[in-house]
């Protein structure tokens, strides 16, 4: 193979894997015209169209698909020897790619990644937020940030943060307007903030659990968002409850603008955790970052 052919193999997986001219193209380096050029080239040599094209959307023709199939095993076994041979250097070097929900990067991540830049800085970190559970194999990711509960059992995962809290809230005037629920079924009676389900669009229910007793109950209100993060201002403006994190809104109740309901029914879960998959060889960035959490941790 020449390495031009290379060349134009690794510009088409990557235009597939990011969905984008745009986005492949930065990720290479090059301009979206000469990633254009280069795929122009590609289906010129191979005789057919690898990919379907329009001003709104791109995805691989059949051809493509079954380029991709086989091209995807090839990639990942260079890109594993290139990271090996790197991981021989002194310094850790070479590209991390992460898949995180929004919350766990926002408020664990986040403050973990200037140190980790700093002290490593052959090493690029390239971020997916997805709230949805992804398959970060097929997505060529190292690693995925999700809660616990949410991980496929093939996976081998590492705690990123401590034990999570959900609370039930409501303003002050909305308790004296409507009441107190004294128990998640009375929920179906108030007007209750909701949010979709990343994965499926459907209308989150709420999980409650008391002892051995565990309940979910399908909240109704006056609106549905696809950000939770929205609605504790909305509840302290009386509008109804909600459901959240707890660092979301434990400010707002020590501020008196929010009061906690129902805390026997919400008790501590397992958090976030880094997972990947235990079949893959594990590239240098990665068990880099993996001992820079677990250092942070016990510090």
């Amino acid at each position: 193979m020449r390495g031009s052919d290379f060349t134009e193999l690794k510009a088409f997986a990557a235009v597939v894997e990011h969905g984008s001219f745009a986005r492949a193209a930065a990720h290479l380096g090059i301009t979206p015209s000469t990633l254009s050029a280069i795929l122009r080239k590609l289906e010129e040599r191979l005789g057919t169209r690898l990919l379907h094209r329009t001003t709104r959307s791109l995805a691989p023709s059949e051809a493509g698909e079954r380029l991709l199939r086989r091209l995807r095993p090839a990639l990942e076994a260079l890109e594993a020897a290139e990271q090996d041979a790197r991981g021989n250097a002194a310094e850790p070097a070479g590209l991390l790619r992460l898949n995180a929900s929004r919350i766990s990067a926002v408020h664990y991540l986040a403050p973990l990644l200037g140190g980790f830049l700093t002290a490593h800085p052959a090493i690029r970190v390239e971020i997916t937020i997805e709230d949805r559970l992804v398959d970060i194999v097929a997505g060529r990711f190292d690693a995925g940030i999700r809660l616990g509960e949410k991980l496929h059992r093939d996976m081998v995962a590492v705690k990123l943060g401590g034990e999570l809290v959900m609370k039930v809230v409501a303003a002050p005037g909305y308790l004296a307007r409507h009441g107190r629920p004294g128990h998640p079924r009375d929920l179906a009676r108030h007007a209750c903030l909701a949010y979709r389900n990343p994965s499926d669009g459907s209308p989150y229910r709420w999980e409650f659990e008391r002892g051995a007793e565990r309940l979910e109950v399908a909240v109704e209100g006056p609106l549905i968002v696809d950000e939770p993060a929205m609605l504790p201002e909305i509840a302290c403006a009386g509008a109804g409850i909600a459901y959240q994190f707890a660092h979301q809104v434990d400010a707002m109740i020590a501020a008196g603008r929010l009061v906690q309901l129902l805390p026997e029914w919400t008790p501590p879960f397992p958090g976030f955790y880094v997972y990947y998959p235990s079949a893959r060889q594990m590239a240098p960035p990665l068990r880099t970052f993996l001992d820079h959490l677990s250092r942070t941790r016990m510090g």
